[in-house]
């Protein structure tokens, strides 16, 4: 992760403090205003990367900085060409030489008009952006930002280059870093999902090309952005790229550019969907997957819990961290949500059920409460999970994974919709659920989240998920630093002692250490010696102990010797 790189960290704390000092001080506002000034860098160096990328295979590029562009307040005047703008005048490696206040009046008053227009008016985007507003006030914080920028991404080139990691999350490193800073991190339930979770999951349930995709809480579109990096990944082993080193917690990942024709991107956008509540969050996943080369997101405003979002049955997977915290109100519940709550954490994990495809998977992130929680609407989520899916994993993890936004412990739930919500169960359609005790994720477990040495579990729960056997993992339940999965029947879950919890801890069996303890006078005389001194208990030793029970009136000693006395 790139947060472990000092350097990295010491130039987010320069442009986070100088939004501070220039007076953004909302948290959001300032992430907001920084990613667009990213998304800007990023998309100049994509153009011109795609450019050269054109030009080396002699394939005709058209760039988004060609031409004129000629702003939407001008197109219904009498001759609108003459107050066209030269594209490339447009280009963050153009604007940044300007002085300070020619800068900020023109990347106010043009490069963020033509930013968000640059899709067309049809666009999801430009829709999204349409209330967006740069608020940069000061030309200073402006100068002073873009030189940051610049410095940031030098810094993660070096990273990359030194380190093997092409593709980074650059928009989502910036964004995990700046909300750090803030005490008000994960309001509303929201944290960002670490990029090392997103990994693990989608190396659990393995998203392939023309697999339709989604994530109804999607936030700055982590997991969207996961599922696309495995996806391409897993195209770029098979065209035979030898550059597919693991990053350093052990997943292989790599960049756009490998074995990507033009029908298999198309294929790949037309595949992710992103629903969040938040429109400034909306914004930031549309740059974040834009900043990856995906050119239209398919991220949109939406309350998928409310009457008014009707998808049913659309996913074949489904991968997400919906908020924890929370209720909606009971009238604003969509109808087709059955449970009698209005907990968000439970609602979510139903709705997710409902949108995924007959044969569809979800790989979902809960608070632990989920697994064991005795309300009638916790145990009808639990039954409904083990007779119309195929609960296939519950993966606890510890409660530091969240930090430093939040202490919860959570879990991963990861289950295939086997029956419709309106079927009948002939069969209940799970038979054994696999169980998995994350110790580590590779990281510390304080508001620190220092990189510690290996991979933590996260490689041993790839391994021991795809490798799992009910003819031989429901045998050995004890959980050990080599061992820390087993599988339990669903009988026994369902059975009417157990009730459908699925709490790790209720089925693994306590393994107990004989500790040998010396004999109490070997204790007591060890105690002696150190509030007395040896020469003294060791003239009480040779038959004077009378003597020395005489000259203590009372406190600890005095009792200590007479338990002495007792016990010979």
């Amino acid at each position: 992760m790139l947060q472990n790189n000092p350097e990295l960290k010491s130039k987010i704390d320069q442009l986070w403090n100088k939004f501070w000092s220039g007076g953004i001080s909302n948290p959001l506002t300032a992430i907001e205003q920084i990613t667009y000034l990213l998304f800007m860098k990023r998309l100049d160096e994509l153009d011109q990367k795609k450019q050269a990328d054109a030009e080396w295979i002699g394939e005709p590029y058209t760039s988004r900085f060609a031409g004129q562009w000629i702003p939407t307040e001008y197109r219904d005047r009498q001759n609108p060409e003459q107050y066209a703008i030269e594209k490339r005048t447009l280009r963050w490696s153009e604007f940044k030489h300007m002085q300070a206040e020619e800068m900020l009046q023109h990347v106010q008053t043009k490069v963020f008009p033509f930013l968000k227009d640059m899709n067309g008016t049809e666009s999801n985007f430009t829709r999204h952006m349409k209330n967006a507003v740069f608020i940069i006030p000061k030309p200073a914080l402006l100068v002073e930002a873009v030189k940051t920028i610049d410095e940031i991404f030098e810094i993660m080139e070096q990273d990359s280059r030194e380190k093997g990691q092409a593709f980074q999350d650059i928009q989502g490193d910036v964004y995990e870093m700046l909300l750090s800073e803030i005490a008000t991190a994960g309001k509303n339930g929201q944290f960002r999902t670490p990029r090392h979770i997103i990994q693990l999951m989608a190396d659990l349930v393995r998203p392939q090309l023309g697999h339709r995709i989604g994530d109804p809480a999607c936030g700055s579109g982590g997991f969207l952005l996961g599922a696309y990096q495995y996806i391409v990944t897993e195209l770029a082993k098979k065209a035979g790229s030898k550059d597919v080193q693991p990053d350093e917690d052990g997943f292989v990942r790599t960049s756009v550019a490998a074995a990507f024709d033009e029908k298999r991107q198309t294929i790949l956008q037309e595949s992710l969907y992103g629903y969040d509540i938040d429109q400034t969050m909306v914004r930031l996943g549309l740059m974040n997957l834009m900043m990856h080369g995906i050119d239209e997101p398919n991220i949109d405003y939406k309350d998928t819990l409310s009457k008014s979002y009707n998808e049913e049955a659309e996913y074949d997977i489904i991968m997400a961290n919906p908020p924890f915290t929370g209720s909606i109100d009971k009238g604003d519940i969509n109808e087709n949500l059955s449970l009698s709550t209005t907990k968000t954490e439970l609602l979510f994990v139903e709705n997710i059920y409902r949108l995924l495809r007959m044969g569809g998977t979800a790989c979902v992130i809960v608070p632990q409460g989920v697994l064991f929680g005795s309300g009638r609407a916790f145990k009808t989520l639990r039954k409904l999970l083990l007779e119309r899916c195929d609960l296939k994993a519950v993966i606890t993890m510890p409660s530091g994974v969240f930090k430093p936004y939040a202490g919860v412990s959570t879990a991963i739930l990861l289950f295939t919709k086997v029956w419709g919500p309106k079927d009948k169960v002939t069969q209940p359609a799970t038979e054994h659920v696999w169980f998995y005790e994350m110790q580590a994720d590779g990281y510390s477990l304080d508001d620190k989240r220092s990189k510690q040495e290996g991979y933590g579990d996260l490689q041993d729960i790839v391994a021991c998920f795809h490798g799992r056997n009910p003819e031989t993992d429901v045998e050995d339940r004890t959980i050990t630093d080599e061992h820390k999965c087993f599988m339990v029947a669903r009988s026994e879950i369902a059975d009417e002692k157990n009730n459908f919890d699925l709490s790790l801890s209720r089925y693994k069996t306590d393994v107990f250490e004989e500790v040998q303890y010396d004999a109490p006078r070997v204790i007591l005389e060890r105690l002696l010696v150190a509030e007395l001194g040896e020469e003294f208990v060791n003239h009480g030793r040779h038959g004077k102990h009378g003597k020395l029970l005489d000259g203590v009136e009372s406190g600890i000693v005095r009792e200590l010797l007479e338990l002495k006395g007792m016990v010979g």
